[in-house]
């Protein structure tokens, strides 16, 4: 679940703590914080009580967010980000994976 917080500070260049943090923050944060709940639901399975605990945020607040950013996969180019940051995360998961298994 580490992949999840890498891919989206490196995508959105927002700080673990300013992620997690109890306060919704700036915008920029507070969206990156939806992409990574969305990524942990779409790319990891989580459930969406799951992936909200994951950020510090409930259920709720993780379905209104996987909404959020769903709506804005029509755009090709953060739909093209999105992808790469699944992509990104299946991977480093799959290699964790391995050197545990």
């Amino acid at each position: 679940m580490a992949s999840v917080f890498r891919a989206v500070e490196a995508a959105f260049d927002v700080g673990h703590d300013a992620l997690c943090a109890r306060t919704r923050g700036r915008h920029d944060v507070a969206f990156a914080r939806q992409a990574g709940m969305y990524l942990a639901r779409v790319a990891l399975g989580l459930t969406f009580s799951d992936a909200g605990k994951l950020f510090g945020r409930d259920r709720t607040t993780a379905a209104h967010a996987c909404r959020i950013v769903e709506d804005l996969r029509d755009d090709p180019t953060f739909d093209a980000l999105l992808l790469k940051m699944e992509r990104d995360i299946l991977s480093a998961e799959t290699q964790t994976r391995r050197v545990q298994g």
